[in-house]
């Protein structure tokens, strides 16, 4: 599996492109500000893209959504509890004191445990409520093996867990999808976050923000 991942200023979150080396097909994870890098790099390499998976809807992780879409003609899946933050971009942006823009329609919603493929490696789809309650963690692994890597948005951070003051947003909630969904895996799982450097599960599990 190959991550490509790119993070432009203000909000300097990151999005993600995750291709399988074996056969070139990709997915395209939270695009946002940084989208043209992200789209840069699909046909640099020639890459196959197959969706784009939200881990959320705050906006940050959507402003890039329509040219994602536009440039790469792919369906937009979300979890449907934030489907009132997709739609109230515009208004997310004006709590920044930013203009921002209406996106294209959500295509597809996730099923609760389901599973979708790209290439060679499958995504499990994980609730994470907390953060926002549609948050999702998308666990990425080769078919038939159990080893993940875990896309968590904005759920766990390096050394911090995401925010709770936003719309929706849900401290007792997050604690759990912490303890319960995320460090349910080995220690020496990678964790991709919406912000900052990665990290892994034992890090934070036994670090100072221990849970």
């Amino acid at each position: 599996m190959k991550v490509f991942t790119r993070a432009v200023p203000p909000f300097l979150k990151n999005g993600y492109v995750v291709s399988c080396e074996d056969t070139r097909e990709a997915i395209v994870i939270d695009p946002g500000d940084e989208v043209d890098d992200l789209i840069a790099h699909v046909r640099r390499h020639q890459l196959v893209p197959r969706a784009i998976l939200l881990t959320h809807a705050h906006l940050d992780h959507i402003t890039g959504v329509g040219r994602a879409k536009h440039a790469l003609d792919v369906p937009v899946w979300l979890d449907q509890a934030d489907q009132f933050l997709y739609d109230g971009i515009v208004e997310q942006g004006h709590m920044f004191g930013l203009e921002t823009n209406p996106q294209p329609p959500v295509d597809r919603f996730y099923e609760r445990g389901g599973q979708l493929t790209f290439g060679k490696y499958v995504v499990d789809v994980l609730p994470t409520p907390g953060h926002c309650p549609g948050g999702v963690c998308l666990a990425i692994g080769r078919a038939g093996t159990v080893e993940r890597e875990l896309f968590v948005g904005d759920t766990l951070f390096a050394d911090n867990i995401g925010r709770t003051d936003l719309p929706g947003g849900d401290f007792d909630a997050l604690l759990r999808s912490i303890r319960t969904v995320l460090f349910a895996f080995p220690d020496d799982t990678v964790v991709h976050s919406g912000h900052g450097p990665d990290t892994t599960i034992g890090a934070e599990r036994h670090g100072q923000f221990r849970m």
